[in-house]
């Protein structure tokens, strides 16, 4: 009998173990794919309203990590686990790579970089999987996962658009011209046409670019193999040649004849206001962020592909940007709650000014940590957040709360003009004046979020963030008045005890002098 049991036992385990197994198995669909690939299979999880459930990682029901797991595997699960995987890192608050797919990581988070300043992440049992802007969630480091591939030259289709890598990155506001053809790509990065030869120099982080023949081993005979290894140099070449002319780059310290006429530019559209002196310095490079925030390019500081824009009759000038921003930057002031009071709460925090938990509400702390930032940067400490003050605060010169620019500024991702015809002609255009609805959608599914949650952890006449002082103070004065009490206890204990030692010290005095006295009486 007891031999049967065991055998039962054994059997049963193993029969466990199996089911573990297929279970594990099942949840491992794709054992690899493509950073476009992960980028697309998370927006598809938005729009199709994917459930967040704390440990899934099957479609249609994912956490953070599971999002990411459900897509492409892997040996790691967690979100941790996952960074500490990766072949490549970084931080974001030194930029983060034009890569589609990347993992995107905070303590106790991940998420997925779409592209173009978007993430999407499983967030919570309320909102489930969330679509948002990449400063929304302040999100830490981003990574390369593990299990994707990554491309690192060519062409690469994402949400029904082509991009064009080179070495790791998507390029944007430039022209390529590839097998004969001209490409322009815009400050996004999508072509203005769809490849002839969507294969041409692609390939992947995973594999080797020389070989040749092994991209080309699926044709049927070696007389195709021949052809198609011949149109893929000369492809290759085109693109080298094409990378010759391109104008070098120029940043901060660098000095040249070329910088001299960068200046002279800067100061003619009233972007710059120092002496022509041929060096790239703080003051030139400050200039060359504004004219690139103006201009709806790559808000990097350098000098590169975007001096064709800056040469063009069409610049835009100092002025223009002024009042192109000034129609653009409402006022935000005390007692104001939207979407953009959270954006402006949480660059506060990146420069070190509000330390709160952002809500989107312009309550007291808001305001002094507005007043904090104008006094920082030379500014009128109005605490509030006009043309001026919305200006600077995400500027890359903004001041932080230790006297120190950061040297980071949120990307202005405004489109210009395709070029027509072959001519450079930029122009500097509102994002609204395009169709952008899918970036509108985003904006307000964003603002209903947040105006549903506000909603529904506040009353009518008391805001989230007084709601949190309340509560907060109340903790407080509730251990205040527990040690208070505790406190009341043992005094009280410790006088009783002193009183009733004096009261029979004094009991034992008396008794021994009526001993001595009635003792000496008897004598008498």
């Amino acid at each position: 009998m007891q031999r049967s049991k065991k055998i039962a036992s054994v059997l049963l385990s193993v029969t466990m173990l199996s089911g573990a197994c297929a279970a594990a198995g099942s949840t491992t669909a794709h054992a690899s794919g493509t950073g476009a690939g992960l980028a697309e299979w998370a927006l598809n999880a938005y729009y199709s309203g994917w459930s967040y459930v704390y440990g899934g990682a099957t479609p249609g029901t994912v956490d953070c990590s599971g999002l990411i797991y459900s897509y492409c595997g892997g040996n790691a699960r967690g979100g941790d686990s996952q960074l500490y995987a990766s072949s490549e890192s970084g931080y974001i608050s030194n930029g983060i790579p034009r890569v589609h797919g990347l993992g995107l990581h905070m303590d106790g988070h991940v998420g997925v970089y779409i592209g173009d300043g978007m993430a999407v992440d499983a967030r919570n049992d309320d909102e489930d999987v969330c679509y948002d802007t990449l400063d929304y969630m302040g999100w830490t480091q981003w990574y390369k996962v593990g299990a994707i591939d990554y491309i690192e030259n060519g062409w690469e289709q994402f949400n029904g658009d082509y991009y064009y890598y080179e070495n790791g990155e998507y390029i944007v506001n430039t022209s390529r011209t590839i097998d004969g053809t001209t490409y322009y790509f815009d400050s996004k990065g999508r072509s203005s046409d769809t490849p002839s030869n969507p294969s041409s120099s692609n390939s992947s982080s995973s594999s080797s670019s020389s070989d040749n023949s092994s991209s080309d081993s699926s044709s049927s005979d070696s007389s195709s193999d021949n052809s198609s290894t011949n149109d893929d140099s000369s492809s290759t070449e085109e693109v080298k040649e094409e990378s010759q002319t391109e104008p070098s780059l120029y940043k901060n310290g660098d000095e040249g004849d070329e910088v001299k006429k960068i200046q002279e530019r800067l100061k003619e559209l009233g972007y710059y206001t120092g002496e022509v002196t041929g060096k790239f310095d703080d003051a030139t490079e400050a200039a060359y962020t504004q004219f690139q925030q103006a201009a709806g390019v790559a808000v990097d500081g350098i000098s590169g592909t975007d001096r064709d824009v800056l040469y063009s009759d069409d610049c835009p000038t100092y002025a223009d940007a002024q009042a192109l921003l000034a129609e653009q930057t409402p006022t935000y002031q005390l007692g104001d709650q939207s979407n953009a009071v959270l954006t402006i709460q949480n660059r506060l925090a990146i420069l070190g000014f509000f330390n709160e938990i952002a809500t989107g509400y312009f309550g007291e702390t808001t305001l002094q940590a507005v007043e904090a930032f104008q006094l920082a940067n030379n500014l009128e400490a109005t605490g509030i957040v006009d043309q001026a003050t919305y200006q600077a605060m995400f500027s890359a010169t903004a001041l932080s709360n230790n006297g120190y620019a950061l040297a980071t500024s949120v990307e202005y991702t405004g489109p210009y003009a395709m070029p027509q015809g072959g001519s450079s002609q930029f122009v500097l255009q509102n994002t609204q004046n395009q169709n952008y609805a899918h970036s509108a959608a985003v904006v307000a599914s964003a603002a209903n979020k947040v105006t549903k949650k506000a909603l529904s952890n506040t009353s009518a006449d008391a805001p989230v963030f007084f709601s949190a002082v309340v509560k907060r103070n109340l903790n407080v004065g509730l251990w205040f008045v527990v040690v208070l009490a505790l406190l009341s206890v043992f005094g009280g204990v410790f006088i009783i005890k002193n009183v009733k030692a004096s009261k029979k010290a004094r009991r034992a005095r008396s008794k021994k002098s009526y001993t001595r006295v009635k003792t000496e009486a008897r004598y008498w």
